[in-house]
């Protein structure tokens, strides 16, 4: 199912990513033309550090009076309008969004918020020729996952399709000192291949693609994941999203070569396994969410 932006747009709609090491905005002002900005990369996603890196990049994309629609890392409580939980942006946690996005982008009340691997999968799902489910994995700074049928996420989870960064994928030879993710956690994707560790071993930015072996830890983690997913969701497809999803392109052969050895029955026939197409999936996601929350039907109540 695709979702292609409208062919006449009365106004332009923006959608800012603000993720665990810099903020990333997209102005949409027709189907095919956008307008991206990146801020400059910050230490800690602190309220003053997001505040100077939305400004940044709302300003530099020329779209001053445009709604705009907001993805968050972790997960996302919809009624408080807040993030709950955030392993590479614990500071944003419990932060009045609407305000901070007030003060950074003058007076900008967002129209919708959601997170960003909902956003990521949202858009990938929109620009993509899909039938069936849908298991985007983002992966940054942190590991996300959203899962959609349609254009529906699944929610197990509050508003999350789970927390497939959380699984403990430790492999054997880890097993008596397992490696610790950011939160402290032992032997989670994340401990594998968040974008820190990542850049631990291959340096800041990360090289595209990333030098891995077939047998690189990150790679065998990974597809230990994607198994266990495709015994818990029975995706379709699964598409590796997020700066590090991205430079993944060319490693995708030798990763679905491990992940359907001897793979559980359970998964669907003919599954795919994709990539990110560029850095843009949750900004324009987003964006995406807050023209479709815009233009969407009235709701009318029966008795």
């Amino acid at each position: 199912m695709t979702h292609a932006m409208p062919e006449v747009m009365t106004h332009p709609v923006v959608g800012i990513d603000i993720g665990g090491t810099s903020v990333k905005a997209l102005a949409a002002f027709a189907p095919h033309a956008e307008r991206t900005a990146r801020s400059d990369p910050y230490d800690s996603a602190d309220p003053a550090s997001l505040s100077r890196a939305i400004s940044q990049v709302f300003a530099a994309i020329g779209a001053p009076s445009a709604p705009v629609g907001l993805c968050v890392p972790g997960a996302f409580d919809p009624v408080r309008r807040a993030v709950t939980a955030s392993l590479n942006a614990p500071a944003l946690i419990d932060v009045a969004i609407d305000d901070l996005i007030a003060s950074a982008c003058a007076g900008a009340i967002p129209v919708t918020i959601t997170t960003d691997a909902h956003a990521a999968a949202f858009d990938f799902a929109a620009t993509t020729p899909l039938t069936g489910r849908l298991l985007a994995v983002s992966l940054g700074a942190g590991v996300g996952a959203c899962v959609l049928d349609g254009d529906r996420p699944l929610q197990v989870c509050g508003t999350s399709s789970g927390h497939l960064g959380q699984i403990d994928v430790t492999l054997p030879e880890d097993d008596n000192a397992p490696p610790l993710a950011p939160d402290g956690s032992a032997g989670s994707l994340e401990a594998y291949l968040g974008a820190r560790v990542l850049a631990a071993r291959f340096g800041s930015p990360l090289p595209d693609p990333l030098p891995l072996t077939r047998n690189d830890p990150a790679l065998r983690a990974l597809a230990r994941a994607l198994r266990i997913a495709h015994a818990i969701y029975r995706p379709h497809h699964i598409a590796l999203l997020g700066g590090i999803g991205l430079r993944l392109h060319s490693h995708l052969a030798a990763l679905r070569t491990r992940i359907d050895d001897r793979l559980t029955t359970l998964a669907r026939p003919g599954w795919s396994l994709m990539c990110a197409r560029d850095p843009w999936h949750a900004a324009r996601g987003a964006a995406r969410l807050a023209h479709k929350s815009m233009h969407a039907p009235p709701h009318n109540c029966a008795d």
